[in-house]
């Protein structure tokens, strides 16, 4: 494939990566997955299985290898994510290994913190030098609580591991406390059970879909994508609420242009309706639900006339939807999305949300959502330990401990939520503040591995305060991102495509099953695994029990010898399926005389929380007002491209070739108040003054008028990366202020609010 053709392919990708893939091409009957063609060179080619990196989708991919290269990889077939086909983020990954701009060799700083000058050094120098620092900080502070792990993704579980073996608390990942903490405490709290990684809809069967800020289509994950056009072929109903006409928006029965902050009161407002006319599931919530009477009496006052009124939609609209739900429940259904943290109160809107669910009793039957069943592998053999198999924030991996391996007398967590019943993973941003501010105590030591915190966490100002009071700070990445060149030692990873990782399980309706990745080629430069830096790393910290094994076919093969399995036969398989695990509706467990597996006190669907009252929240959820714009502001509103993962994905040179920098989303009306033309360029500016990068404006009908929307990632100021140095404007630049959910610990950033400051000139 010439490279033109792979351009064309690509920006055609790009350009309709939701509308293509939402348009469908037949019913779920009709769709067949199709082999990979027969390209030219695949004669003389090696094929490798491996599980896409480019997102924590983690789509099975094979690559086919010729002459020690990638030339080019497509979607297994056999996999139950990818099913033969991939993004344009996983078609893609061939470039993140011959991207030009990787980091090379091991680096240590020679300048002040932040200046990026660096000198090369050997694996064996360079770990050291950590291992050396690292102990000084544990030994002149407070012990190893006096060190912070922030990971993520694939390989982040090992660095976790190592923080867990050393006897540190202050562990965690931003999928929990900047995406998805308030939506799975919420789904916890309610059904007792996750929502997990992948959307447990049955999508086959449902019949009528209501997405509350859920954009599918823009953040082009694949199997979802898929599923939901599949859905709307088969003929389901889709109503979409969102400020903001997206792409599922455009495929939609309804649109609600809802008020931003506002959408607790709506779902409120539809538990009133199906409650008052007696439309929710009597039948189920009687059988499988508690505290119904509570429900009831809490949301009386919240009337679809009152709902109207606060979320600026037709009463007519509100309560015509509500009545449909209820007219297809229980195959009706309303997914949360993954970025589920939005204005500080998100696991009581998710609670809402979830509550409207069993009201139309779908949790467990068909067209609603199903029971996720788990595949099943062994945890490695450490010595005399409990293992957490939860890997270090997007990976199915079992590498990371559980904290209860932790010795006795470990401090609480730095984050100082710890004391919270229902606090998860560290609260990235509250352990910035720590760190900045040496409270409850000094912590002095930092990793980072595959997180960046400069694009991640809110206040940059004070992350970059943060790293200036550590005594030493280590990044493991692949690029040299701004946050990566403020680090006294920099480890640089291979690509995924270059290593060896740890089993994915992947949940699943009906195939739960196991993914498989092997190197595809040698690893370029001087590069290794995340897996053998923490090993190494770990080893010259006298860690090395936790790490007994000699390398990475020896811990797989442990993990894969109950199962009947080799490495060498999951190369020629690529993944293991466990059909037989499948129970995905209540019916499959009464059939066997078993109750659902609701993993509430009760047992049952908590429409009420003893569990929160308890601790002293609420037990049903309430509406909070949201506080409203200055004057001459709008809220600021940001999400995902198609073809790029959070800010990781914008230096590689296929798909910063196809979207090389964002747009600020204002209102047609809005724009020609302030004489803004459409790709003129402007600069923002925040309530406390921040402002951004020049980004270039998107007039359109799309937005309502009181907020501006743009896609996160973009405005890296990276001078290693000069496809993306100043590209567009970054929205953490602009998120000086958030609300800290008091029960997830999950941080809100959609309270920020900006003006237009500065008019540029046209592109």
């Amino acid at each position: 494939m010439t490279d033109f053709s792979r351009r064309d392919f690509l920006k055609l990708s790009a350009a309709t990566a939701g509308a293509l893939a939402l348009q469908g091409t037949g019913t779920f009957q009709d769709r067949e997955v199709r082999a990979a063609p027969n390209y030219w060179w695949q004669d003389d080619t090696a094929t490798k299985y491996s599980y896409c990196d480019m997102c924590y989708w983690h789509c099975g991919v094979k690559a086919e290898v010729a002459d020690g290269k990638v030339a080019k990889i497509y979607g297994d077939e056999n996999d139950p994510l990818s099913q033969g086909n991939l993004c344009p983020r996983g078609q893609a990954g061939v470039k993140q290994v011959y991207n030009p701009d990787r980091l090379k060799q091991p680096l240590i700083s020679t300048g002040k913190r932040g200046e990026g000058k660096y000198r090369k050094a050997s694996w064996s120098e360079a770990l050291d030098y950590a291992a050396e620092k690292l102990s000084g900080v544990s030994e002149n502070w407070n012990g190893a609580e006096s060190i912070a792990w922030l990971n993520h993704c694939t390989s982040g579980s090992w660095f976790s591991h190592i923080a867990a073996a050393w006897g540190s608390p202050n562990t965690g990942s931003p999928s929990h406390s900047l995406c998805l903490g308030a939506r799975e405490i919420a789904s916890q709290l309610t059904f007792g059970l996750p929502v997990g990684e992948h959307m447990p809809v049955d999508w086959e069967n449902t019949e009528f879909i209501t997405l509350i800020g859920n954009h599918i289509g823009e953040n082009s994950h694949n199997t979802l994508m898929k599923d939901f056009m599949g859905a709307l072929d088969g003929g389901a109903s889709l109503t979409v609420v969102d400020p903001r006409f997206s792409t599922a928006a455009s495929k939609a029965d309804y649109w609600l242009p809802i008020k931003p902050g506002t959408d607790t009161a709506l779902l409120l407002s539809w538990i009133n309706l199906l409650i008052r006319e007696n439309r929710y599931d009597r039948n189920y919530v009687q059988k499988y639900a508690k505290g119904f009477e509570e429900l009831k009496k809490r949301v009386k006052e919240y009337t679809p006339e009152w709902a109207a009124e606060v979320t600026d939609l037709e009463q007519s609209k509100i309560e015509e939807v509500g009545r449909e739900m209820a007219r297809y429940r229980p195959h009706a259904v309303v997914p949360p999305n993954r970025k589920a943290s939005w204005y500080g109160n998100d696991t009581q809107r998710l609670r809402a949300l979830f509550i409207l669910n069993a009201l139309l009793g779908n949790y467990g039957r068909e067209g609603g959502f199903y029971f996720s069943a788990a595949p099943w592998v062994q945890d490695y053999s450490y010595p005399s330990m409990k293992l957490d198999n939860t890997g270090g924030g997007c990976s199915g991996g079992g590498g990371a401990l559980g904290e209860d391996t932790l010795p006795e007398d470990v401090r609480e967590r730095a984050d100082k939520k710890g004391e919270k019943f229902l606090y998860g993973s560290l609260a990235e941003p509250e352990l910035i503040d720590a760190i900045a501010n040496e409270d409850p105590y000094p912590v002095k030591g930092l990793v980072v591995a595959g997180n960046n915190i400069f694009h991640s966490a809110p206040k940059k100002e004070r992350t970059k305060k943060a790293l200036r009071n550590l005594d030493f700070y280590m990044a493991v990445d692949i690029l040299p991102q701004e946050h990566v060149m403020w680090a006294d030692v920099i480890l640089p990873e291979s690509t995924y495509l270059e290593r060896y990782n740890d089993l994915f399980t992947a949940h699943h309706k009906s195939t739960p099953f196991i993914s498989f990745k092997e190197p595809a080629v040698e690893p370029m430069y001087n590069t290794k695994p995340g897996w053998w830096i923490a090993k190494e790393l770990g080893e010259r910290l006298g860690l090395g029990e936790y790490f007994p094994f000699e390398d990475f076919e020896e811990y797989l093969n442990d993990r894969l010898k109950p199962l009947g399995v080799s490495v060498e036969e999951m190369k020629e398989k690529g993944t293991i399926k466990q059909p037989q695990l499948s129970q995905p509706f209540i019916e499959d467990f009464e059939s066997q005389g078993k109750k659902p597996p609701f993993g509430t006190p009760s047992g049952k669907i908590e429409l009420s929380s003893d569990r929160l009252k308890d601790n002293g929240f609420d037990p049903v959820p309430s509406y909070d007002e949201p506080e409203e714009p200055p004057e001459g502001y709008y809220r600021l509103l940001y999400g995902r491209s198609p073809v790029h993962s959070f800010s990781r994905t914008q230096d590689n040179p296929w798909l910063s070739e196809v979207d090389p920098e964002n747009a600020v989303w204002i209102n047609s009306d809005q724009a020609e108040k302030m004489g803004l033309e459409d790709e003129q360029y402007v600069v923002l500016e925040n309530q406390d003054g921040k402002r951004s990068k020049p980004i270039k404006v998107k007039k359109t009908e799309r937005i309502r008028g009181d907020c501006v929307y743009m896609v996160h990632g973009f405005g890296h100021d990276t001078p290693k990366m000069e496809r993306q140095d100043e590209k567009g404007a970054s929205d953490i630049e602009l998120q000086s202020d958030y609300e800290l959910d008091p029960i997830s610990g999950s941080a809100g950033m959609s309270v920020n609010f900006v003006r237009v400051a500065k008019k540029g000139g046209s592109s």
